[in-house]
């Protein structure tokens, strides 16, 4: 009986073999090991995208067109930062795309702008919107090339892990907590913050994170100078309701950046608008909303200089001319509302002041305005420059004396001349457009 039995399984090992052997040597196998994070740009078309994203875990794709300025100022950058990403103990795959070749690919992924990057992890695609210089883009792609949450053993390591995140994301240190408690919350939000354990520590620690028990979660925003301290209860919910109020500091400065960090919150935004936000004047003001967002996590508290973005102050109505600082309650809408009575700040107790616009506007003691917006030839002026809207005019003036001309005389061999004239035309103006767009990318 043994024998029969031993003479049944040798054939199931032999074809166990031989469907290995095969899918070693199938299309998608060879596919997959072709690929390799080597310290080189990777070349990517319509032929080969799928495959290299489906055969590396981690790779940032650089979605370009060869005219693009923009593009190829990025360049070097990537090629730089390449063979650094690829020593990592998680190496992170840099590609590129001629998106303006391949526009099959281009619009699978929405590309509408050059250049675009987006970083796929495990074929995912999110929208990459860190740094562009080759040191710093390192950095800030290694959170996701990190553990879900890092064991600290010594106060060195806690050091050693603090200094290697960088500041491009809030750093959350758990202190005497269980690491499979953390890892839940971290995982769901890896893309926004670095997270780890400390199982040893020193007294010196406490002192130097601000805590004076155990267990006790810490979360810092170097950037910001900023810090804060949870001491539970360490259930999963107020967990992550702490962990997801303080992606953000107290008081954050408002800038194209910034807004796109805030995509996914949906907390509304009390906006304070000062003439400069590095005036000694606005930095105090700015601490005293600090203490009102400790206050109210309820909202999400910022703040704008109309000498640092004037088009984004001018929609809330706020100019040279206004009184300032004034305070508003945006949802990121089409419209935002201001407090009856509260219109302005003025230099004296204007914590009272902030306190009494909150209160105001929790008791509903609203006016909702509509968002105005800054004129074309300005908002044109502040992205692509004033020359080029010249250049722009220019050609849109020359295209309307063509037509004209064509008009007169259809029968005229003019004519074809003319529609050549305008097709290579429209094509130039399509071509700068969309590099124009791509000034959003720059640095």
């Amino acid at each position: 009986m043994g024998r029969m039995m031993g003479m049944r399984v040798r054939p199931l090992w032999c074809w166990a073999l031989l469907i290995l052997l095969a899918a070693l040597d199938s299309p998608a196998a060879a596919a997959a090991s072709s690929w390799a994070v080597d310290g080189t740009v990777l070349e990517l078309d319509d032929s080969n995208f799928d495959s290299a994203i489906s055969a590396l875990d981690l790779v940032l794709v650089d979605f370009y067109a060869p005219w693009c300025g923009h593009c190829k100022r990025l360049s070097p950058q990537l090629d730089a930062a390449a063979p650094l990403l690829a020593g990592l103990k998680h190496p992170v795959a840099i590609a590129k795309l001629n998106a303006d070749k391949f526009t099959s690919v281009a619009r699978k992924f929405e590309i509408d702008a050059y250049p675009t990057l987006k970083l796929f992890m495990h074929g995912v695609p999110m929208e990459y919107n860190g740094p562009r210089k080759a040191e710093s883009l390192v950095r800030y792609l290694k959170k996701f090339a990190a553990p879900d949450v890092s064991i600290l053993e010594s106060d060195s390591a806690i050091s050693e892990f603090v200094q290697a995140a960088g500041t491009y994301f809030p750093i959350y240190i758990g202190f005497g907590l269980n690491e499979s408690l953390v890892s839940k919350v971290a995982i769901k939000y890896k893309k926004k913050a670095w997270f780890s354990v400390a199982k040893d520590f020193s007294e010196d620690v406490m002192v130097l994170y601000d805590f004076d028990k155990v267990p006790a979660l810490a979360s810092l925003h170097p950037t910001y100078d900023e810090r804060n301290i949870f001491y539970g209860p360490f259930e999963e919910e107020f967990l992550e309701d702490f962990i997801r109020q303080s992606l953000f500091p107290l008081a954050m400065p408002i800038n194209y950046e910034t807004l796109k960090s805030l995509s996914d919150d949906e907390r509304k935004i009390v906006l304070t608008i000062v003439e400069d936000e590095d005036e000694e004047k606005s930095k105090k003001l700015i601490n005293i909303l600090k203490s009102a967002a400790s206050a109210n996590r309820d909202f999400v508290f910022g703040y704008v200089g109309i000498k640092q973005w004037e088009d984004f102050a001018d929609t809330f109505g706020a100019n040279k001319k206004t009184k300032l600082p004034k305070m508003v309650v945006w949802d990121r809408m089409e419209e935002y509302i201001t407090v009856n009575g509260s219109e302005s700040i003025d230099e004296e107790d204007q914590a009272s002041q902030v306190s009494q616009f909150i209160q105001g506007y929790k008791e509903g003691r609203i006016i909702k305005e509509r968002i105005g917006g800054p004129s074309f030839a300005s908002f044109m002026t502040s992205f692509i420059g004033i020359g080029t809207v010249y250049i722009m005019v220019f050609v849109v003036i020359v295209m309307m004396l063509i037509r004209s001309i064509n008009k007169e005389d259809d029968e005229s061999p003019v004519a074809r001349t003319g529609d050549q004239v305008d097709h290579a035309t429209s094509s130039t103006v399509e071509a700068e457009s969309r590099e124009h767009r791509s000034g959003e990318k720059e640095d």
